[in-house]
């Protein structure tokens, strides 16, 4: 016979809580041993290299405060910033350069790159200038460094030596600041020189002395829409191109 259920149940005692996880003091180096990539770092100091070499070939040969005025100067020398300290962390197996800074860098000098090519040196562009004087000698090596070797360096490397899923859409919009406050300082420097200055304003498509302030606002507007359209671009290859990098990193485990 069994005994009879009290009517007054007493307090069970409360169950006590997990411990709060702690962090592991074992670092992730101890677990996945970080791989240096040598040849990543020669590519990509070679590339550090070439870009320098461009630039100060350029302020060797013309004025070099007007040189260091145009966007493929600037755009250039960022690259070889960049491509410095990405050289180095690839040599010292470091956590690689944040996506975005990677992704402004390529998409400024592939800018620079396509300005160039459709635009200035092209004979059916409006804004072609295919009529003045072409570069002779070390101007045209320069040129060739500048608006085509180092672009499709950048690529190449971004494409080969570059772990895909790091650029981002929302980053698209942040990478349209520097072209901004390019084409204010462009506007700026225009109206402070005076009326005849030659290289008075840098491109013909920013011309306001010819073209006039609204011409030049339309153009800059078609300019920014086709840069976001390639920045959307350059996002949407990155999330689908394979992964050249993978690596199977040793554990300190073994089953």
């Amino acid at each position: 016979m069994t005994a009879p259920i009290p009517r007054d149940i007493p307090d069970l005692p409360a169950i006590p809580s997990p411990p709060a996880l702690k962090p592991a003091p074992v670092p992730a180096t101890a677990v996945v041993t970080p791989v240096r990539r040598p040849a990543a770092a020669a590519y990509r100091l070679l590339i550090a290299v070439v870009a320098a070499a461009g630039v100060t070939l350029e302020l060797l040969l013309g004025d070099p405060s007007r040189a260091l005025s145009h966007f493929a100067i600037q755009s250039n020398l960022l690259l070889a910033l960049v491509m410095t300290f990405s050289a180095r962390r690839a040599w010292t197996a470091s956590r690689p350069l944040p996506g975005a800074v990677l992704g402004a860098t390529l998409l400024y000098v592939v800018i620079s790159a396509l300005v160039h090519h459709l635009l200035l040196a092209n004979e059916a562009s409006p804004f072609s200038l295919t009529g003045e004087a072409a570069p002779t000698g070390w101007q045209a090596v320069c040129h060739g460094v500048l608006y085509t070797v180092t672009p499709i360096a950048a690529v190449l490397d971004w494409l080969l030596l570059t772990a895909p899923g790091r650029l981002h859409l929302r980053q698209a919009s942040t990478w349209l600041l520097y072209p901004m406050a390019y084409l204010a300082f462009c506007l700026v420097r225009g109206e402070l020189l005076l009326p005849g200055t030659p290289g008075r304003y840098l491109y013909p498509f920013l011309d306001v002395g010819q073209d006039g302030f609204k011409r030049v606002l339309g153009n800059a507007l078609l300019l920014g829409l086709s840069f976001y359209a390639l920045a959307v671009l350059l996002v949407a290859l990155d999330h689908a191109r394979p992964n050249p990098i993978r690596h199977r990193g040793k554990t300190g485990f073994r089953l």
